[in-house]
């Protein structure tokens, strides 16, 4: 089984990246920094025969053709695809965001997943066996936003019905298309929770995280269902953390 994994060099990305190694996949390990890419590479594959790096920016359109294309050659096929790079909202007041700010997130996070799944469709659908699986990076904004993240929050939830329809077009192809949406894992971006995160009323406070593994384990359960099953959408996210009654 061949997976490609994208912002795979740091978070929630290393460590699905190496939940899936452990689980015997292949690995094609996409991001825009080499050297992190790298490291992960080495850590799940010492002898380099399962995994292989290719630097890439997901909102280029031919750097996402190039990937794919890269995949196949090495592995002969693409069977998962995780959609996992994403940029997070500025941080600033609405009226205060940018069309640069507007766009660099929206690049990201809805229009590089656009095109890594339409590569993932034309290589899934042309291969033999064919089909395969696509596991979209949704977040609990794609639910309910936090304060000053217009932009964040309107990829994900845009996230949400790309999801949809990805499920929906690739019924006929055998590819499942389901989203994870993800609350507070451990990671760099979010290590500013501990310290405190504005609240709705106002407030700062801070907020409990999970370990990352767990989404790893969620990601490769999804990951392993036949494509007969789907897994449309999960939430795992710190029991504690407050979403349910946030606003």
């Amino acid at each position: 089984m061949v997976a490609i994994v994208t912002g795979a060099g740091t978070g929630v990305g290393r460590a699905v990246t190496l939940a899936l190694m452990k689980e015997g996949y292949s690995v094609v390990l996409a991001g825009r920094r080499a050297e992190p890419l790298e490291r992960v590479a080495r850590e799940a594959d010492s002898g380099g025969s399962r995994s292989l790096a290719v630097p890439t920016d997901v909102g280029d359109e031919r750097a996402v053709i190039d990937l794919f294309a890269r995949a196949v050659e090495k592995f002969g096929r693409v069977d998962v695809l995780f959609n996992n790079a994403g940029l997070p909202a500025p941080g600033v007041s609405l009226e205060d965001i940018t069309l640069d700010q507007w766009r660099a997130v929206v690049d990201v996070n809805l229009t590089g997943m656009f095109l890594c799944t339409r590569e993932a469709f034309r290589v899934m659908k042309a291969q033999s066996p064919r089909g395969g699986r696509i596991i979209n990076n949704g977040s609990i904004s794609a639910h309910a936003p936090r304060p000053n993240s217009a932009p964040y929050t309107a990829t994900k939830h845009a996230v949400t019905g790309l999801t949809k329809s990805t499920s929906l077009d690739g019924r006929p192809y055998d590819i499942a298309c389901g989203q994870i949406d993800i609350g507070n894992a451990e990671t760099d971006m979010t290590a500013r929770m501990t310290a405190g995160v504005r609240q709705p009323n106002g407030t700062l406070m801070p907020e409990p995280r999970m370990n990352v593994d767990d989404v790893a384990r969620a990601v490769v359960y999804m990951a392993s269902l036949p494509l007969e099953s789907n897994v449309l959408f999960m939430t795992v996210m710190a029991n504690k953390m407050p979403f349910v009654g946030r606003g």
